[in-house]
């Protein structure tokens, strides 16, 4: 079974306020990730939270998804990624795969995420690729779980990734490279609506 881990821990310093409550057609940037990762059929869904989570945590407390707190969201998102892994470790020892999903990309489907683990195999790392790189959402074998334990940083799983090109199998997502960091890619999200 597939789990997917959402990270969605960080303080937003670029944008200012908490990204992860941005209104995008009709739902905030988190609970439309957290509707096309349960819809694409992984469970469990585990969304990291951290920074601000007394002001989101009241926007997804009704949706069925498990919630792992990163006190040191501080750190980057390489904490986060330890959260999530270590929640699903503890809680869901079965698991044989996870998908890594940022909470600010808003182009992501259940078609992506499915496709994901339909090309998947074991000991392989299942990225998307968009504008000459790899990169979220990605799916990591179980193989991986002990050395995204150790990662350190704000990295994410970029060196995990680069250590291991050879085993990364790629599927296309033209809109990956769009996300919100700022209040200017917010305000660019208006022209794909």
């Amino acid at each position: 079974m597939t789990g997917i881990v959402i990270l969605a821990a960080g303080s937003s310093s670029r944008f200012g306020t908490p990204k992860q409550n941005l209104v995008y057609k009709k739902q905030t940037l988190l609970q439309r990730n957290i509707e096309i990762a349960l819809a694409s059929g992984c469970h469990p869904v585990i969304v990291v939270l951290g920074a601000n989570n007394d002001i989101i945590l009241p926007t997804i407390e009704s949706l069925p998804v498990e919630i792992a707190y990163n006190a040191a969201w501080s750190e980057g998102m390489s904490s986060s990624i330890r959260a999530g892994i270590a929640h699903l470790q503890t809680n869901h020892a079965k698991i044989s795969s996870i998908i890594l999903m940022l909470c600010d990309q808003p182009f992501v489907t259940a078609e992506l995420l499915s496709q994901l683990m339909a090309v998947s195999s074991p000991k392989s790392i299942t990225a998307c690729a968009y504008d000459k790189a790899v990169g979220p959402p990605v799916l990591f074998d179980s193989h991986y779980f002990p050395e995204l334990l150790l990662l350190k940083g704000n990295e994410g799983a970029k060196q995990l990734m680069l250590k291991h090109e050879v085993n990364i199998t790629t599927v296309p997502f033209v809109l990956g490279s769009i996300d919100i960091d700022t209040k200017e890619d917010f305000e660019r999200l208006k022209d794909f609506s």
